[in-house]
């Protein structure tokens, strides 16, 4: 991580890219971002083992080294989609750790 990207994430009061990524390993977390076309988007989103699916061969977007191809796109598990989405992480306005989760978000596979 450089000095700027750690400057820009304190002034924006986010987490680094890498805390960010820790944090959605652990958490199921809100997301709020701004899309490429100017929209604002908020998304429930995580990382976590024991709720996002399991890799599979034909979902490309649920093996690791695909989800992290590009070093300014975080890929997510969409816990309300049900999908695999990504922003981009200097789009993003604010992120919230989830405090409740809902039992449906859970892996049941």
């Amino acid at each position: 991580m450089s000095e700027i990207s750690d400057t820009v994430a304190s002034l924006k009061g986010i987490p680094t890219k890498q805390d960010l990524k820790l944090q959605l390993e652990q958490n199921v977390m809100v997301v709020d971002f701004t899309k490429l076309n100017g929209d604002k988007r908020v998304m429930t989103c995580t990382l976590r083992e024991d709720i996002k699916p399991p890799a599979t061969k034909t979902d490309t977007m649920s093996q690791k080294k695909v989800r992290e191809i590009s070093d300014a796109v975080v890929s997510v598990w969409d816990v309300n989609a049900k999908g695999w989405r990504s922003f981009r992480y200097d789009r993003i306005n604010s992120v919230d750790i989830v405090e409740e989760y809902l039992t449906e978000w859970y892996n049941k596979g």
